[in-house]
């Protein structure tokens, strides 16, 4: 006789993955701090840039009995006029002229320099050169302004857009070897090999590969030093004197009297000078961000 078992199993109960329900919580969490301190950062930002415009279209007499953060009733363009009629194109060309003659010598020194660092490192010299260029990092402009003067002086450049122009060359270049040299490493060694093995000169390979590949960090040291040149206010007070070769930043003395300071034409100046960087900046503010982080990536 033989008796037969069954086994009833019981159902077990499927458990499901508690992967994304687990990540629910995660992903809906929010950085309510860091939230609240781009909003503070961006007040901080705008507010005074939201004062500046609205106080360039007051009247000087009505600035001060008026709510600093309140436009006014009836703008008026006197100050911008007053702005113009003072000499404001003499001032705009006299720092394009500074700029431009600063910034091209400088970004083609330093592009060259850059080249031949990172082809000839194995060269003691070039070593020392790159070396010599970190250390222009570490000179702030401010601890140089009376060696400067002294030179400028012995080479009768005072009271010149040159004496404006040859300093702002040698501060532009450590910052801008630097940029270019971390771009041109980044550059395939293969290239450059087969570049030589066609018989390219490295004056050719210079031009016709490297500078190519190296586009964005030339344009990024390009705008950078237009703007650190443009916006530059201590060379031009201390190397210039004469009226005539005021620069941008300079002039905005003149709006500032004896026993006061006319405030509505002052900042509509600021905003007249602020143009041209803003328009540079927003043409060429991917390849600025871009270059500046690019180059440091590895």
């Amino acid at each position: 006789m033989t008796t037969t078992l069954t086994t009833t199993r019981r159902p077990q109960k499927v458990t499901r993955p508690e992967g994304p329900r687990g990540s629910r919580p995660a992903a809906r969490r929010r950085n309510w701090l860091g939230g609240l301190a781009g909003w503070l950062w961006l007040a901080v930002v705008a507010v005074p840039l939201y004062w500046t415009l609205i106080t360039s279209l007051k009247d000087r007499s009505r600035y001060y009995a008026s709510n600093p953060l309140v436009p006014s009733a009836d703008p008026t363009l006197d100050n911008y006029r007053m702005v113009v009629e003072s000499d404001f194109l003499r001032y705009f060309v006299n720092s394009l002229v500074v700029t431009a003659g600063a910034v091209i010598p400088a970004v083609l020194v330093s592009f060259m320099a850059a080249y031949a660092i990172v082809r000839g490192w194995r060269m003691r010299v070039l070593r020392a050169m790159n070396g010599l260029f970190l250390m222009g990092l570490a000179i702030p402009l401010q601890a140089t302004v009376i060696p400067v003067y002294l030179i400028i002086i012995k080479l009768h450049l005072y009271d010149s857009l040159a004496a404006l122009i040859l300093p702002s060359i040698a501060f532009a270049i450590p910052l801008s070897v630097l940029v270019l040299a971390n771009f041109i490493r980044d550059v395939p060694k293969e290239l450059f090999d087969s570049m030589r093995v066609d018989g390219a000169t490295e004056w050719t390979t210079l031009w016709r590969l490297a500078a190519p590949l190296t586009r964005p960090a030339l344009l990024t040291v390009t705008i950078f030093n237009a703007l650190t040149i443009w916006n530059g206010f201590l060379l031009p007070l201390v190397l210039t004197q004469s009226p005539d070769r005021r620069t941008l930043p300079l002039a905005l003395w003149t709006f500032q009297g004896q026993y006061g300071v006319n405030v509505p034409a002052v900042l509509a100046a600021v905003v007249l000078t602020t143009l041209p960087v803003l328009v540079l900046y927003a043409f060429g503010r991917r390849q600025l961000l871009s270059g500046l982080t690019a180059g440091f990536g590895r």
